[in-house]
């Protein structure tokens, strides 16, 4: 069997070992990234291909083609109907990076709250040293406890987060959403919780019905001092109405670890340096190198049941 990974470097090249995969008994060829010209070449008389973020249109389920792994757990880069109706089984890796995640989305929430990035500055262009007085109050920080933690989607990311929020002395409210059944736990319809939450934390996976979830119309209904924190995929926000929404204060500040387009080549309303109390990351929140390693270790594991004739991890 012939097997390929189409975009390595997305998993980095320092400190990650590819050889539980490659060491699987198939006979690899493994690329740094692959452009959309190449991906027919590249996959053409393969069995099994590995991708992270290059997209698999139903154009590209070739005869040959039978597995698709997904590294990472967001499948939307693959053409689930499509691949279903080939024959194709198609798998995606969770829980490899809940710690990492979990800790990026607290460093945004607490940067956020206790306006970390604007006291820096006024630390180093001399405002602190021209102080009347031994400290700055130039921002206003309020404290988490007993504030109310609002999370949409609560697999093992939300939980995670909602663990921590918990141990700040926060409520933490959990979001109802239609179309999804609950999950046994008590929870409360979307927009009850956009209106009651200080802190919104998106974890649920970008569908067609999550796409712009946040939109005008639900962050006219947040608090003014509220934060909006997206760990999760650039489409759940719309975009534009997020950065409208900062310029006239409608709520106190975002946290976006993720965008609609990435990299932002055609630029994005969100990398605007003058939006206040805004922190833009390049979807960074999962790539400590233990996140990154035990991802290539849980992806191996799903191709190694596959071939064994138990899929594990299959998207259905």
């Amino acid at each position: 069997m012939k097997g390929v990974i189409l975009d390595a470097d997305s998993l980095g090249s320092e400190g990650v070992d590819l050889r539980p995969i490659t060491d699987l008994p198939l006979s690899w060829a493994v690329y740094g990234n692959t452009e959309p010209a190449e991906l027919v070449e590249r996959i053409a008389g393969v069995d099994v291909v590995l991708t992270n973020k290059v997209l698999i249109g139903p154009a590209d389920l070739t005869p040959e083609l039978r597995y698709i792994g997904v590294l990472a757990t967001g499948t939307n880069v693959v053409d689930i109907s499509a691949a279903r109706a080939s024959g194709v089984v198609v798998t995606n890796v969770t829980g490899y990076g809940t710690g990492s995640v979990v800790q990026h989305t607290w460093a945004m929430i607490l940067a956020l709250t206790t306006r970390l990035a604007d006291y820096n500055i006024a630390a180093l262009d001399g405002r602190w040293a021209n102080s009347s007085t031994f400290c700055l109050l130039d921002y206003p920080v309020s404290e988490l406890a007993g504030k109310t933690l609002g999370i949409i989607g609560y697999g093992r990311l939300g939980q995670g987060v909602a663990e921590i929020g918990r141990a700040f002395s926060m409520r933490v409210d959990i979001a109802s959403l239609p179309w999804r059944q609950s999950g046994g736990d008590t929870r409360i319809p979307l927009d009850r919780l956009l209106r009651e939450a200080d802190v919104v934390s998106l974890h649920c996976p970008l569908t067609a019905k999550t796409r712009h979830l946040i939109g005008r119309r639900e962050l006219a209904m947040m608090k003014r001092s509220a934060l909006l924190i997206n760990c999760a995929r650039g489409g759940l926000v719309e975009e534009q109405a997020l950065a409208d929404a900062l310029e006239a204060g409608e709520i106190a500040g975002a946290g976006v670890d993720v965008l609609t387009e990435e990299p932002p080549v055609d630029g994005n309303p969100l990398l605007n340096p003058d939006l206040p109390n805004l922190i833009v990351t390049p979807h960074s929140a999962w790539v400590a190198r233990e996140a990154r390693q035990r991802l290539v270790m849980l992806a191996a594991d799903n191709l190694r049941s596959y071939l064994a004739g138990s899929p594990a991890n299959q998207v259905l």
